[in-house]
């Protein structure tokens, strides 16, 4: 092995260490003062940031689904879910605002999605997979289709299941949530169909 691999390979056991002219002579010295980073002292550890969190101060969104394509919308729903637009977003906190959407039986698809995506179910029984195309799910329960939509974009454990749960989906135009006051969300213009 050469000396210059051992020189990128050396750690640094000491938190302060600087360059002294004299360990030129030394190698052992030499790879500890060339060390590409400091390690901490023992006891030293990286802090975890726990942002506070209100649950009073949360934030109602509407968002109407009526033209807008699908994953755009269920992207930018999740993103809102998980209080990405929040400045104490924290990956591990459920920092995210209530979105609550309306016009699900008027959301869109590119290409022949419309005709040939598939969505599946299973009982849990031998033989019990039922399938249901994406036009017959929009007339019987469009609902159900942004909240697949918006539920695989979320963390896949019990964080996501919590954040799930303040995702509000309605078929028409009229909400129960007048009361929360809840703001328009200002959605991409490109997320709508043309």
């Amino acid at each position: 092995m050469s000396f210059s691999r051992l020189i990128r390979r050396a750690p640094c056991r000491s938190p302060v260490q600087t360059f002294r002219p004299d360990a030129l002579s030394r190698p052992v010295a030499l790879l500890w003062a060339m060390a590409p980073y400091p390690i901490r002292p023992a006891g030293a550890m990286n802090k975890t940031l726990v942002p506070p969190q209100d649950p009073s101060s949360r934030q109602w969104y509407l968002v109407d689904a009526e033209n807008q394509t699908l994953g755009r919308l269920a992207s930018e729903v999740a993103s809102v879910l998980r209080g990405k637009n929040n400045p104490n977003f924290a990956p591990h906190i459920d920092a995210g605002d209530f979105v609550v959407v309306i016009n699900a039986d008027k959301v869109k698809v590119s290409g022949n999605k419309f005709t040939q995506k598939v969505y599946r179910r299973h009982s849990g029984r031998p033989g019990g997979m039922k399938t249901e195309s994406f036009a017959a799910l929009q007339a019987r329960l469009p609902e159900r289709i942004i909240e697949k939509a918006v539920k695989g974009m979320l963390p896949h454990n019990a964080l996501g299941r919590q954040l799930f749960r303040k995702l509000k989906v309605y078929k028409g135009a009229e909400h129960p949530h007048a009361a929360q006051q809840p703001q328009a969300l200002a959605l991409d213009p490109a997320a709508s169909a043309q």
